[in-house]
C-alpha cells in the first residue's frame, strides 16, 4: 500500500491514517504480532491469522504505510456476520479509529439486510453499544464450542 491511497473515506478518520479492505493490504506480522498477546488468542500461531484472513472480510487502518489497527468479518454475505480479532495498537487508541473501521463494515453495501452479527468483547462493550450492538436477547439460545 502506498501512503494511504485508498478510496476508503469514513467520517471523523484523522488525517495521515486511511482504511484499507484489500487482503494484500494488510501486514501480517503486525496483525499476527497483536493477537499472539492479546486475551482471546494468546500465542496463536502465524499460519492460523494468515489463515483466518483468507478465509474473512478484512479492514485495516493505516498511518500511513504503517498498520495501526485491524478488524475481520467472518460471514456468509446473506444471513449471519461474526466479527473477530478487532484492536489498534495501543499508541494509536483514542482516535476514532475502531469506531472508523466498524462503521466501514457496517456500512457495506453487501452486507446490508443480515439477519445477524454477533461478536464476543471482554472490554469493549461501550465501543460496540455507540454502533447499535446489544447483548443478545436469548443468550440461552446459544451455545459454544471450544
Amino acid at each position: 500500500m502506498s501512503e494511504c491511497d485508498s478510496p476508503i473515506t469514513p467520517p471523523a478518520l484523522p488525517p495521515g491514517y486511511c482504511l484499507s479492505d484489500d487482503p494484500a493490504d494488510m501486514q501480517i506480522d503486525v496483525i499476527h504480532g497483536y493477537l499472539a498477546r492479546s486475551y482471546w488468542s494468546p500465542g496463536v500461531p502465524r499460519e492460523r491469522v494468515e489463515r483466518a484472513i483468507a478465509g474473512s472480510l478484512v479492514i485495516g487502518v493505516f498511518r500511513g504505510t504503517v498498520q495501526v489497527g485491524f478488524a475481520r468479518l467472518i460471514t456468509d454475505r446473506t444471513t449471519f456476520a461474526y466479527l473477530a480479532d478487532v484492536f489498534v495498537l495501543e499508541e494509536e487508541q483514542g482516535r476514532g479509529l475502531a469506531r472508523a473501521m466498524l462503521h466501514h463494515l457496517q456500512s457495506r453495501p453487501d452486507l446490508q439486510g443480515l439477519r445477524r452479527w454477533m461478536l464476543a468483547t471482554h472490554d469493549a462493550h461501550s465501543l460496540y453499544a455507540s454502533l447499535g450492538w446489544t447483548p443478545l436477547a436469548n443468550p440461552e439460545w446459544f451455545m459454544q464450542r471450544s
